[in-house]
């Protein structure tokens, strides 16, 4: 089982002591310089495994109020994996961040705006099907509650695995079971030793556990050793 925190939330020499997994979050917002990426994955233990998200300039209409951590010159279009020069830019660029890190997996976190239409549908499969994959496995994280019954539909026809948070939703398909708790109800809430309860019951050997919300740090280490 993988456990860890979307992000380092202390020091990255102990974080890697403790935890066999970061989901990189810096990706989503910005490119982050590949020498800084290669110096975190030289620090890191060979064993220790990065995860990360896609920059959001695929999934995010340039609307969205995550651009304003976006630095430099925000692109005039993007998002909802338009098939334009921006998007598939931001491809490669997420491309060969996961190649520095040696990370076998890519997590597309889609808008709540973004649901199952038609045109989604076809960017989608212009996308998936253009796109240099290099084996990675490439998650999807949907949060309008239309696609409930449809997520079948994108793993098979795009090659995906269904990225959850377990407590709201349950995977649906995919080789990968992962899951990102963002705290019930918001991600100030601190997750209870019933709560851990509930996941245990949910998780086996392979799962990825990333925690998200304000206390991931204390959640996944409490987690961890409930776990054992």
């Amino acid at each position: 089982m993988k456990i860890g925190c979307a992000g380092f939330c202390e020091g990255r020499s102990r974080y890697f002591k403790e935890f066999n997994v970061v989901e990189v979050q810096q990706t989503f917002y910005n490119p982050v310089p590949l020498s800084t990426l290669k110096r975190w994955r030289e620090e890191a233990p060979v064993s220790f495994e990065f995860t990360l998200k896609a920059l959001q300039v695929i999934t995010h209409p340039v609307t969205s109020p995550t651009y304003r951590r976006f630095k430099g010159k925000k692109p005039s279009k993007g998002g909802f994996f338009l098939p334009c020069k921006e998007v598939f830019q931001a491809w490669e660029m997420t491309l060969e961040e996961a190649r520095v890190l040696e990370a076998d997996i890519i997590i597309f976190q889609l808008p709540p705006s973004f649901c199952p239409t038609e045109e989604n549908f076809k960017n989608m499969d212009r996308f998936f099907r253009f796109i240099e994959r290099e084996n990675l496995k490439l998650g999807i994280e949907v949060r309008c509650k239309e696609w409930k019954g449809n997520i079948n539909r994108l793993c098979e026809e795009f090659g995906l695995f269904h990225v959850v948070d377990p407590f709201s939703w349950e995977t649906e398909c995919g080789d990968v079971r992962y899951f990102r708790l963002h705290g019930k109800g918001g991600y100030r809430y601190r997750f209870t030793e019933e709560d851990f309860r509930e996941l245990k019951n949910k998780v086996d050997k392979e799962t990825y556990v990333i925690f998200n919300n304000i206390y991931s740090l204390e959640d996944a280490r409490r987690f961890k050793d409930f776990i054992i």
